[in-house]
């Protein structure tokens, strides 16, 4: 008889690779996954399951930009390389490589965000050809997190405009809940994109309604952080001592996530050196569904009972109240303050946007294709509704800095009249023991997107946040007419970020009124 050799049991090491090996034999070959109205987590999960790829995943948001954008025009260029990024962390995560916090996130960047490989027109058809250095702060924050940029999206050109996102650069924008209505400005482009799900998300640029005016035009959550919270480097300005940068998508946690990465001191932008050390370590952790109870909500009357108010938003909007008491806030009704005498102090606005160019074009070093923005008045680059906004910036000086103008024009930290509006609401709300205060977005549906500019009105993001430096959000609350939608704006006091969070996620999940517009299904 020949003799036989007994085998050692195997190792628990080895018993639990076993394991896994049989586990993946019988584990489905990946597949593409539904992405309509899909989140960050859920991605990401059937990515790490083996369910899916990054690439199939990106494919799909590629794939409904082929499809679907002709109908919105929400799109400017597509990354050529987001395939290949895909790849590559498709073969990091085999590797064993540790993801990062938005690994294969497939985002969405407004064209006035510097991308090193694609080109920054800031919605101007001069620069069109302008592809910048490096990328934005920004941008670079959320690549090296590990997400891919898979397109630039359209806005309103040089962000003049808050009413509609028309560029000379890639034309119109259209609603993508109503094509016939404009999406807002100037992030119109960002705003229809994530709504119709041509990302997962997407970053916008507010200077005084762009990230929350689009945002609830199209169901979305948008927040403009306090200023010097957040880094604008590499942001084409408009006015550096108002802009702010972040992220818009479909729900609150997702935004909270973009934030994380986003959010923090840079040296390259001055302003964020008041907001060093006030970042949270993780805005997740406010999400709380229970988050409204015990708060205390102001309601801001001066910005709801107002001339232009549509009495459609407004029922929407006293519904929304109903909402928030019933999730367990205290609401104070009304909280009197004269936003108007506030707006009326000196230096509220300085028309700084010729200065803040041109060191922005002095950034893009050799490849400028000019250095003074007004170049374009003698070239005839611009769309007919800019003229005037550009007229106005001939006598302002192109090199020296506001504050040294005469009468000079203070930044923030030193604008008397600013920072005098900040201390006046602070105090008001110290004196009614408020920890937030509310008010509609917008008082009115959208224009049509014939007659934006005339049709333009209610525009409340303009009159609090960029003025005081504070945080807003804004987060979905309904629909007038069953199609437009509409915005509850939460405003708080500086670096209260984390508390706008808690309180748009609680108000988001005990009502759940987002929804995808139609026209835009799964393919």
């Amino acid at each position: 008889m020949t003799p036989t050799t007994r085998r050692a049991p195997p190792a628990a090491p080895a018993l639990a690779a076993l394991a896994l090996a049989l586990a993946a034999c019988d584990r489905p070959d990946p597949a593409p996954i539904p992405v309509v109205e899909a989140t960050i987590a859920g991605v990401q999960e059937a990515i790490s399951s083996g369910a899916t790829t990054c690439r199939m995943v990106v494919q799909a948001y590629l794939d409904r930009i082929e499809a679907y954008e002709d109908r919105i025009n929400a799109i400017t260029v597509v990354n050529p390389t987001a395939l290949d990024r895909a790849d590559e962390l498709d073969a990091a995560l085999g590797a064993g490589e540790p993801p990062g916090p938005l690994f294969c996130v497939p985002m969405l960047v407004k064209d006035n965000f510097d991308t090193h490989d694609m080109v920054t027109t800031a919605g101007s058809i001069a620069l069109v050809n302008s592809i910048p250095p490096d990328d934005a702060f920004m941008v670079r924050r959320i690549r090296e997190a590990g997400a891919i940029v898979v397109a630039k999206t359209n806005m309103a050109e040089w962000a003049f405009s808050a009413r509609q996102s028309v560029s000379s650069s890639f034309d119109t924008t259209r609603n993508a809940y109503a094509l016939d209505r404009v999406p807002a400005g100037s992030s119109g482009g960002t705003a229809s994109g994530v709504a119709a799900n041509f990302g997962l998300i997407g970053l916008g640029s507010d200077t005084g309604n762009s990230i929350r005016g689009p945002s609830s035009r199209l169901a979305l959550v948008g927040i403009r952080s306090t200023i010097g919270l957040t880094s604008r480097d590499g942001v084409v300005p408009l006015s550096f001592d108002r802009d702010i940068a972040g992220p818009m998508g479909r729900t609150v946690e997702d935004v909270a996530r973009v934030f994380n990465v986003v959010a923090g001191y840079d040296p390259a932008d001055p302003y964020t050196e008041a907001g060093r050390d006030r970042q949270e370590d993780d805005y997740t952790s406010f999400l709380d569904a229970d988050g409204l109870q015990g708060a205390r909500i102001g309601v801001l009357r001066a910005l709801v009972d107002t001339e232009d108010a549509d009495s459609a938003v407004v029922a929407v909007f006293e519904r929304a109240l109903t909402e928030l008491a019933g999730l367990g806030a205290e609401i104070v009704d009304p909280f009197d303050f004269d936003v108007q005498a506030q707006l009326e102090r000196e230096n509220m606005f300085c028309g700084r946007f010729r200065y803040d160019m041109h060191v922005y074009l002095n950034s893009l070093g050799d490849a400028a294709p000019f250095t003074d923005v007004l170049h374009v008045l003698e070239t005839g680059e611009y769309s007919d509704y800019v003229e005037g906004s550009l007229r106005r910036s001939e006598d302002s000086p192109l090199d020296v800095p506001p504050a040294e103008w005469d009468p000079p024009c203070p930044d923030f930290l030193e604008n008397e009249g600013r920072q005098a509006y900040l201390a006046d609401l602070v105090a008001a709300m110290d004196a009614a023991g408020l920890d937030a205060i509310v008010y509609p977005s917008w008082l009115s549906p959208p224009a049509h997107i014939d007659r934006g500019r005339e049709e333009y009105s209610g525009d409340n993001s303009q009159r609090v946040a960029p003025a005081t430096g504070m945080p807003a959000i804004t987060v979905p609350m309904g629909f007038t007419e069953g199609t437009h939608p509409a915005g509850l704006q939460i405003l708080a006091r500086p670096y209260a970020e984390g508390l706008l969070f808690r309180y748009a996620y609680a108000y988001e999940q005990g009502t759940l009124h987002r929804r995808p517009p139609e026209g835009f299904p799964e393919l």
